[in-house]
């Protein structure tokens, strides 16, 4: 019975990217109505779902941290194409497009994902316990991005606005890019024992040796999880862009800020993350968790300034990518809280719900600013 139950959520994850894609071939660059938006959204929820599958059995091919690093750039890359598609056609109300997302990405990554893995490991657990040296060596990359892609731009004097000169661009871009391979080097290949879980007494659990007790799965198992993981990401994100004259529309209606769609965008192309990062916190693996959140935190600014910088040679608008102040505030106050969190290298759903209010704070602020 359980082999047959196997059989059939094997049968469904990989029926889902399929039919998420023939969708999105279907409804691409249509109007679409209201029971249209609804089979959309159903269809995008359930694709969500084949991804975490499928992006599990890949990370337990390949081991940790690579499983957790797949994972984020595949949501990430196809997160740029979907922010660079929107701003090329979303004339001026999408010169902050780019801001929006990216920085609701971050604030959901770092307070959203990170609070919500460590609540759930803590109150299972009593104590959630990861490697501080790695997450420190990660959130530090994070910030730093932030700060450069994000922050400075409100500061400069070479363009009115909180916008970049062409030359302060390009070193945003190339610093991102440059500073997002070493971190992937450093977590794949030099350092990779501090980006493992630990146990309780601190021991490096190596998810890719053999005391891993659940069987591996085979080669070509794992090709066939990461064709249908892109295929499913492809789908989520273009059904993602379907929907989203609806959210936006909606958006105005409501009388909220532009802003609120990039906010709405980031939480569904990051739902697959989140929900990966919950079960591996619900099974005492709360690295794989952070590497989720800060990796794609990462991934989302190192890869998106550089395709946005890119975009603007084509771009006839602006490009806005300055913070406000409240904003910088709480990208200031989320790096301070999140270091306090990191440094032990221990946390109790305290620490979790600090950051699940600063995720509650920005969504506040996002809706009534």
């Amino acid at each position: 019975m359980i082999v047959r139950l196997r059989e059939l959520a094997s049968r469904w994850t990989e029926a889902v990217p399929v039919l998420a894609v023939l969708l999105l071939a279907v409804t691409w660059g249509r109007d679409l109505t209201g029971v249209a938006v609804g089979l959309v959204t159903l269809v995008l929820a359930l694709a969500v779902l084949a991804a975490v599958h499928h992006a599990e059995v890949v990370a337990h091919r390949v081991g940790e941290p690579l499983g957790s690093l797949v994972l984020a750039v595949a949501v990430t890359i196809i997160e740029v194409a979907l922010i660079v598609t929107l701003m090329l056609d979303g004339g001026d109300k999408s010169a902050t497009l780019a801001r929006d997302t990216v920085f609701a990405a971050v604030m959901i990554t770092c307070n959203g994902i990170m609070g919500l893995s460590l609540l759930a490991a803590s109150l299972r657990h009593r104590v959630a316990v990861f490697n501080p040296e790695g997450t420190g060596a990660a959130l530090a990359t994070v910030a730093t991005i932030a700060t450069l892609s994000l922050v400075l731009p409100t500061f400069t004097t070479s363009k009115p606005g909180p916008e970049f000169s062409t030359s302060q661009l390009t070193f945003a871009a190339l610093a991102s890019l440059v500073l997002y391979g070493l971190f992937v080097a450093t977590q794949t290949v030099r350092h990779r024992s501090y980006f493992l879980p630990i146990n309780r007494s601190g021991e490096v659990i190596d998810t890719a040796s053999a005391d891993d007790t659940a069987e591996r799965p085979s080669n070509r198992a794992a090709y066939t999880s990461l064709t249908m993981l892109t295929l499913a990401l492809v789908g989520v994100v273009g059904l993602a862009k379907g929907v989203s004259p609806t959210i936006e529309s909606g958006v105005e209606a409501a009388g909220m800020p532009h802003a609120v769609v990039g906010v709405i965008i980031a939480l569904l192309v990051l739902l697959p993350e989140t929900i990966a990062a919950l079960r591996a916190a619900r099974r005492d693996r709360v690295q794989i968790s952070l590497n989720l959140a800060l990796g794609s935190a990462m991934a989302s600014i190192g890869l998106t300034i550089p395709a946005v910088a890119v975009a603007s040679i084509w771009l006839s608008g602006p490009l806005v990518l300055g913070l406000s102040a409240t904003h910088m505030v709480l990208l200031a106050l989320t790096v301070v809280v999140g270091t306090l969190t990191v440094v032990p290298g221990r946390a109790t759903p305290l620490q979790g719900g600090v950051h699940l209010v600063l995720l509650a704070a920005y969504l506040v602020l996002a809706v009534n600013p």
